[in-house]
């Protein structure tokens, strides 16, 4: 992203995948992506979740994405993410429930089977590390590129 260029908010959405391009890795669409670059971004330390660290982390510039839920309890909510990720031109992209995203955030516990138990809900999270490159992350990168 060259300086001067605004990033739009994207809306993602889990039945109808507007923004889903086919990508390079095997089929990947952007919620899949979404999913595992937020998770390899939590096993590096890389996460800031919930609207306290979220709004710390965009203003002092150590954001590469920002992920909003759409079902958010307060509108000034999301309006003040939406206009500090467009003020300091950190991409966006919007998911429609937010015990989704609090489950891939790591704001779960994990049972036995596997299954998520006690999710809670966040509606906003950052990422400030992605970790390790992967084809997930160049899928979510192409998606950016791709919808400027």
């Amino acid at each position: 992203m060259a300086d001067g260029e605004e990033p739009t908010p994207m809306d993602v959405g889990a039945e109808g995948e507007e923004a889903a391009a086919p990508a390079p890795a095997g089929g990947m669409d952007v919620m899949t992506a979404l999913q595992e670059v937020l998770k390899n971004a939590l096993c590096h330390d890389g996460l800031a979740r919930g609207l306290h660290e979220a709004a710390k982390a965009l203003d002092k510039r150590q954001a590469h994405l920002c992920v909003l839920a759409t079902n958010c309890d307060e509108p000034a909510y999301g309006k003040l993410v939406e206009a500090l990720c467009a003020e300091h031109g950190i991409h966006l992209i919007k998911v429609d429930d937010n015990k989704k995203l609090g489950e891939w955030a790591g704001l779960c516990k994990i049972d036995k089977e596997g299954n998520a138990r006690k999710v809670v809900g966040c509606s906003c999270v950052v990422v400030k590390d992605y970790g390790s490159e992967g084809p997930a992350l160049d899928v979510l990168l192409e998606h950016f590129k791709s919808n400027k």
